[in-house]
């Protein structure tokens, strides 16, 4: 399994140039993009200059992410939304990234269950179809959060057998399997090959249904059942190629990006290397 790192890990304490030379020194495979840092980066860099750096050095582009929103949106939004991708699209295969991440509509609005299911299916179809020309992957990233109207991975996963293309799979985030409750039992029925990510990572030890993204911690320094979730991937044949670290702990943004680099990569190994080799 080959090495990610997904920058929202140092996404206050180091720019995205930084990260691809520390990722690249430290001996990543792959690098994720978080889109949101790349305004920054093109004050002073170009695409082209991306595109440089990985022709010429170890790393390379695994994903753009995360575009958000997506479904259930009205006519006006949705416009934006696909134009969004469409650029994306452009930026992926010029840079050879591999994956376009999207994550659902997180709102306090109710909206009915079905209505979630259509509008996800109908408009991954759509972006899948879009996709397919520049062999890009679409992958769904449920959200372990209340008011994320996609928000375990057994209705993310229905959304993706639904969908039934190729090119449409799921990223399996542990933070958010473990977050709102999503069940072992659930992934022993799924399919490897819908679940094209793997982004890992722990969590502090609060009630199911209040975990915020900052509750993230190193990979064996919470209570996620990280031994359970690969033992399950195994049983159902997942030969994944990647694995991501992913955290948004303020108190690592407040050390040397460096170290937390250094330390998700040890981390990682440890918690991955006893199901699957690095």
């Amino acid at each position: 399994m080959k090495l990610g790192y997904n920058v929202a890990t140092t996404k206050e304490n180091a720019t995205l140039q930084q990260e691809l030379e520390l990722c690249d020194k430290h001996g990543y495979d792959f690098i994720e993009i978080q889109m949101d840092k790349m305004p920054e980066y093109l004050k002073t860099h170009t695409l082209e200059d991306m595109k440089a750096f990985f022709d010429t050095h170890h790393i390379k582009p695994l994903s753009l992410n995360a575009l958000q929103f997506f479904n259930n949106r009205n006519d006006a939004d949705y416009r934006v939304v696909l134009d969004e991708f469409k650029e994306w699209l452009e930026i992926a295969h010029y840079l050879g990234a591999k994956y376009i991440v999207l994550v659902p509509l997180v709102t306090e609005t109710k909206i009915l269950n079905k209505a979630i299911h259509d509008s996800c299916v109908k408009v991954m179809t759509e972006f899948a179809t879009l996709a397919e020309a520049y062999h890009i992957k679409i992958a769904l990233e449920f959200l372990g959060a209340p008011y994320a109207t996609v928000n375990t991975f057994q209705q993310a996963y229905d959304i993706v057998e639904d969908v039934a293309k190729p090119n449409v799979g799921l990223v399996l985030d542990f933070f958010h399997f473990h977050a709102m409750g999503s069940n072992l039992a659930d992934l022993r029925k799924a399919k490897a090959e819908n679940i094209f990510l793997l982004h890992i990572n722990d969590v502090d030890d609060y009630p199911i249904g209040i975990l915020t993204d900052e509750d993230r911690c190193f990979p064996g320094h919470g209570v996620i059942d990280i031994k359970g979730i690969f033992n399950t991937l195994r049983e159902i044949g997942f030969q994944g190629e990647f694995i991501s670290i992913e955290l948004f702990r303020p108190e690592y943004y407040r050390l040397p990006a460096e170290d937390v680099i250094v330390k998700s990569k040890e981390t990682v190994k440890e918690s991955v290397q006893p199901f699957y080799p690095i």
